[in-house]
């Protein structure tokens, strides 16, 4: 007969709510063990001379609950191994299904261990929840573990149980957490000992007092009812979805519903550089504005392909999250990255591998695959970017410098004796041979022409700030006085 572990559950309350089956089992053992003797029911056993031996030190002796319970399904492997003719009962809070992470554990490794497990189940105090809060949750229910709860898990159109609030710091972890979907007086249910004649307590208080309550323990939850207002779910891209899906319908906007991508294109490429002037002024308020403009472009162009069943915004989601964990093995996978550099070659060469195992063509030339409506400068500086990593390219500045030199002179030149569109040309070469210069210097030439030309309209407003004072026009000034009002400007005014 090979060793074996009866894990029973003890129900939510007294002895009451044991079931026959496991009150038989538990009799019938001589070697009963405990997660935790803090119950309703151990006490009653005890009166029955049913005794146990508790893991309640394993709590004082570990770092963190993982430690416990995986301390818990060690000993009870070593101790059915040990005695392999006896019966091993271990009983846990509530049922053995349910919040249980050492039974987990026994689960995944007993049969490797050779070792028989058999779970009795027993009355979860999502029974007593059910039943005392009056919820059915068949209307959209979830069960979350307060010591891992994120801001992701919340769905405020569900019936939301927290258990596991042990403690004030649990408890505050999880207002805070529901704080990032609930307002601070959002009404939540404490409830404490559900079921438990003598013990239980209901009360509603606002969310922001969850963390001042007098007691906590091992049988406190939190429960936030479901809510149809959907103000609670403005903070969810689901919600964004869903606002422009009801834009584009029949029943929505009808300027939204004629749209179309090309007659929409141009908003997409000025909502981008509207958050990029958000971002060159530092303005965090703007920052959120125009970012949430840039957004709604791309929910609006993939809703779109989403009314023709190409693919919809969640299927934009699932290709970005499948290449940002691709394209970073040194993170998500076995490799490594030193620095920056290292990271960045991680990265263009997963990118090739990728393109590669999607099937798309090999491209005849390094330089194709750029976006044909990039601005002239960033293209620039890409272009060379992608000639000097196979090395065509100028060994250091000095070259680079002389090549500046050598694009003025021509010119100077065109300027006095060629046509307009050879100068046009010499002038591209000058800007051409200056981006290079600002890749040596490791400053992208786009932001370094955007702070110049901020610094410009600066001093330039400063100089039409002293005309206004003076009461005059620029009519009535002269360049002396103009170049004057510069220099002060250099002087008194940032860039």
């Amino acid at each position: 007969m090979p060793p074996s572990i009866t894990v029973v559950g003890l129900g939510s309350g007294g002895e009451d709510q044991l079931t026959l089956g496991t009150l038989k089992v538990l009799e019938q053992s001589k070697r009963r063990y405990l997660r935790t003797a803090d119950h309703p029911a151990v006490a009653d056993l005890k009166l029955r001379g049913v005794s146990f031996e508790s893991f309640d030190s394993l709590y004082e002796q570990s770092d963190s609950f993982e430690d416990v319970y995986e301390a818990i399904a060690n000993s009870l492997l070593h101790i059915a191994k040990q005695y392999p003719d006896e019966k091993i009962v271990y009983a846990v809070p509530g049922h053995p299904m349910v919040a249980e992470r050492a039974v987990q554990l026994l689960r995944q490794r007993a049969d490797s261990e050779g070792v028989s497990l058999a779970l009795l189940g027993g009355e979860s105090f999502l029974d007593q929840a059910f039943t005392r809060l009056g919820f059915d949750p068949i209307e959209g229910f979830q069960l979350l573990d307060a010591a891992d709860l994120s801001r992701e898990h919340l769905r405020p159109r569900l019936h939301t149980v927290i258990g596991q609030v042990y403690d004030a710091f649990t408890a505050s972890e999880v207002k805070l957490t529901l704080m990032g979907v609930y307002p601070d007086d959002h009404p939540v249910i404490v409830g404490q000992a559900l079921g438990v004649a003598g013990q239980e307590n209901i009360r509603q208080i606002p969310l922001h007092e969850l963390d001042r309550q007098e007691t906590y323990g091992n049988l406190m939850l939190v429960y936030v009812p479901a809510s149809a207002d959907d103000r609670l779910r403005r903070r969810s891209f689901e919600r964004l979805h869903e606002i422009v899906s009801i834009l584009r319908s029949p029943e929505g906007c009808p300027w939204d519903r004629e749209q179309t991508h090309q007659s929409i294109r141009r908003n997409f490429i000025e909502e981008t550089f509207e958050a990029i002037e958000a971002l060159d002024l530092d303005d965090p308020d703007g920052m959120k504005e125009e970012f949430g403009d840039v957004i709604l472009q791309v929910l609006l162009h993939s809703q779109m392909e989403e009314e023709t069943g190409a693919f919809d915004v969640f299927d934009v989601l699932a290709e970005l999250n499948d290449k940002l964990i691709f394209r970073h093995p040194h993170v998500f996978g076995g490799e490594n990255a030193q620095d920056a550099e290292e990271a960045l070659a991680n990265w263009e060469q997963m990118k090739a591998e990728e393109k590669k195992l999607k099937g798309r063509e090999e491209r005849l030339s390094l330089l194709d695959g750029l976006p044909k409506d990039l601005p002239a400068l960033p293209r620039a500086h890409k272009i060379q970017k992608k000639a000097s990593g196979v090395g065509f390219d100028w060994p250091d500045l000095t070259g680079v410098f002389d090549k500046i030199e050598e694009e003025l002179q021509e010119l100077r030149h065109a300027a006095k004796e060629e046509s307009s569109e050879r100068q046009k040309d010499e002038l591209g070469d000058l800007l051409f041979a200056v981006v290079n210069a600002s890749r040596f210097l490791k400053a992208d030439p786009e932001e370094a022409l955007a702070g110049t030309n901020r610094k410009f309209a600066e001093r330039f407003k400063y100089i039409e700030e002293q005309l206004r004072i003076s009461g005059r026009t620029f009519e009535q000034t002269d360049l002396l006085e103009m170049d004057n009002w510069w220099r002060e400007a250099k002087m008194r005014v940032k860039p």
